[in-house]
Parts: structure tokens; sequence; C-alpha cells
């Protein structure tokens, strides 16, 4: 790790904390709390949030299992055997006390609204190629970011950053399929710039630590069969911060403008007459499969690749989709958003292709948590309830979906 301290005026000492298996708490469920959980959660933190309300991004990590969450408000007690512990409420008195009573165990705190008050502060922080970089410049947050950046930016492509202001307007980034590396280097050089991000539940979420403090972050999380922003909201959120001189960043999950309602986006800007750009990203469909030992394309095992919206059921009439076609190709179907429907897909397929037909389901691809269930068509539902596969997860179907089998060296 690398760390980096101003000769003057800063004080705090820069230690990396080791919190693999170590209960820490977090007061809060807003927007600071969902910047500061995952990059907590990477570490290997046993991470529990006390909070009444969160927002959708901090309960989809708590339904992923990363995290516990208490709906309630902050009690006595609640500190007992933690090793650190981030005040991020929307009430100073509330970040007071929890500051009072971990000073009073001996146990570091961060607080989020006063930095000053608190016993630890958070660094301007990123990562490149297994370096962890942290800075700290005695509460210029801007300035730590700007060094931080400058100094990612120099690693990752031997330039300096150049931090000139961004005209306003409004950028559709994607993101990539989850992990932060794979985001492009000009996503990422943009996302540096932003005002404002407003960011998909799928987006990298370790990205947002790295933005600093006065950049605001505006929830656009859509929970499968949950709670969700609507897409006006999001349109309208683009223009209104555009057109109020600010340089937004909409932060995508793979490609923007597969199923990822980008182009309705960019539809909306144009009406309005705010500019946009478009960042391609590495969509899931392709990204996430590579990353399972399963090429979407092979030569002599398939000539065409076809990518499904798994959202309506095949018999649904609003389905877009000619599944009978789809069953009479040899090649590989991709489908995405298809999990809960998986059965119906699987007989629609099986009215032209083999039940054996191989198929590989990947669950949260390029992440830490990716999980691979290998199957057929015929026993895919059942291997879906049997390993509990959920959202957001890929299905890919085809003699592709095979051939990981051959590779001696790979399990």
């Amino acid at each position: 790790m690398w760390m980096l301290l101003p000769m003057h005026g800063e004080q705090h000492y820069l230690v990396g904390l080791d919190l693999t298996g170590r209960r820490v708490v977090v007061v809060g469920g807003g927007t600071v709390a969902q910047r500061r959980l995952p990059r907590l959660v990477a570490a290997g933190a046993r991470v529990e949030v006390i909070s009444p309300d969160v927002t959708p991004a901090v309960q989809g990590i708590v339904d992923g299992g990363e995290a516990v969450w208490h709906a309630r408000e902050y009690a006595d007690g609640d500190l007992d055997g933690a090793w650190y512990v981030l005040a991020c409420t929307s009430s100073p008195e509330v970040n007071a006390r929890i500051t009072a009573d971990a000073e009073e165990r001996r146990v570091f705190c961060v607080r989020a609204d006063v930095a000053v008050k608190g016993t630890a502060v958070t660094p301007a922080v990123g990562e490149h190629d297994g370096l962890l970089v942290g800075v700290l410049a005695g509460g210029l947050h801007r300035r730590s970011a700007g060094v931080r950046d400058g100094l990612l930016t120099a690693l990752r492509d031997g330039s300096i950053a150049d931090h000139h202001d961004q005209p306003a307007g409004v950028a559709l980034v994607g993101g990539g399929p989850g992990d932060p590396d794979l985001i492009t280097v000009r996503g990422r050089r943009l996302l540096a710039r932003a005002d404002v991000v407003v960011a998909d539940r799928l987006a990298p979420r370790e990205l947002l630590d790295e933005l600093p403090p006065h950049v605001e972050v505006v929830d656009a999380a859509k929970i499968p069969y949950g709670r969700a922003a609507t897409q006006d909201f999001i349109n309208t959120t683009l223009v209104d911060h555009a057109k109020a001189g600010r340089f937004v960043v909409r932060l995508k999950g793979g490609d923007p403008y597969v199923f990822g309602r980008g182009f309705e986006e960019l539809i909306a800007c144009a009406e309005a007459g705010v500019p946009v750009t478009v960042v391609p990203g590495v969509t899931s469909a392709f990204g996430v499969p590579a990353l399972a030992d399963v090429p979407v394309t092979h030569r002599g095992v398939a000539h065409e690749v076809v990518v499904v919206s798994g959202h309506v059921a095949p018999d649904d009439e609003r389905s877009l989709v000619d599944w009978s076609a789809l069953a009479r190709l040899s090649g590989t179907v991709v489908i995405l958003m298809g999990v809960e429907r998986a059965a119906a897909f699987a007989q629609a397929l099986m009215t032209g292709r083999p039940g054996d037909t191989a198929v590989s389901v990947i669950q949260e691809g390029s992440t830490r948590t990716q999980k691979v269930v290998r199957s057929t068509l015929a026993s895919l539902a059942d291997d879906i309830a049997e390993h509990g596969i959920r959202p957001p997860a890929i299905i890919v179907v085809g003699p592709v979906a095979a051939l990981a089998a051959e590779l001696p060296f790979r399990s």
C-alpha cells in the first residue's frame, strides 16, 4: 500500500487495518454508507449497519449477505465488540453520541459530518494492480482526491491527470460487469471529473468510494422484484443537474446500450438540449461468460450468438422474441435477467434443442462472489433452485457452455 502525507497540516497517522472477520459498525444507511460499505465488505469486515432506513443499494448489499442490517435507531451497547465504527447518520447529535461511545470503548470512529471531531478519518483511496493508495491532506478533501487521482492515472497510463473543469453535460458511462478494473480508461477519467454521479446497483460499487466528498451520489438502484428508481426520475435527475451547470456521470453496469436503457436517457437529454457523451462498457453478456471460461463463440462450435432479455416470459404478449426461431438455432443464446423465468425459457428452447444442451449460469460475474453452475436445459430450473442462484445472473445456452470441461488446468 502506498501512503502519501503532506509536509504540513496533517497530524493523522495513516495505517492499514486488517478488518478480516472483525466487527465493523456503520450507523446510518444513506449515501455515505453506500460509499463506504463496498470497500469494507471487500476488506472482509463483518459489517453491521444500524439505521431505521437504508438506500436500495445498501439493501442490495444486505440482501446479498455481505452485511447485517439492524432496522432501528442507534442504542447503547451497539458498539460492544466493535473494532471500527463509522458514524454517518443525518443527525449531528447522534453522530456525536456515537463518537463519544466509541472513544469510551477505545474504538476508532470516523465521523462523517464533522471529520475533525472523530478519532479516525477516511482517506481518499483508490486501487491499481494490487496497490491500495491512500491520501490525507489535513481535511482538504479536493486536494487529497486530486493527488490520488493523479497518482492512479500515472500508474495506469504513464501520464499525469489533467484536472481541468469538465463542461456541464451528461456522460453515459458503462462500468463493465462489476469488477472496478473492467471500466474503461475514459470512463474512469470522466468519473473522476464528475460533480454528480447517478449510479446503478450493478455499476462497480468500489468506484464510488474513490469519489471526493463534494461529489453528489444519486442512488438509481433497481432491485429485482423490489424497490427501484423510476426511469422518469432518472431522466429528470440527469437533465436538471446538467442544466444547473454540473457535469453528470450516469454510471451503469455493463454497457449503456445493452438492456441498460441508455438510449432512452440520451433521448431525454437530447430533447432537453443537454449534451451527452457515450462511453461504451464491457457488456456482462460477453464479459461475464468469458471470465467463467465460456466463450460465447468458438470456431467450429458456434457461428452465432443472440443476447436476449429475460424480463418477460416467452408466452407474455409483451415479448418481442421469437423463441421458436431461437430454439431452431444451433449457436449461443445469452439470457440476461432470466433467473426467475428460467424454467419457461428452457422449455421454449427445448422445442428445438435437446434437453442435454449445455448451459452455464454465472451469478455476480467478475466479482469476488462469482458463482458458476454448469447444467443442461432439462435440469436448469432444478439446478438454479438447488444452488440458490439469484440475480444478477447470466444464463448461457449452447455447446460453448460445455467447453470449460475440456480444460485440464481449470477447475
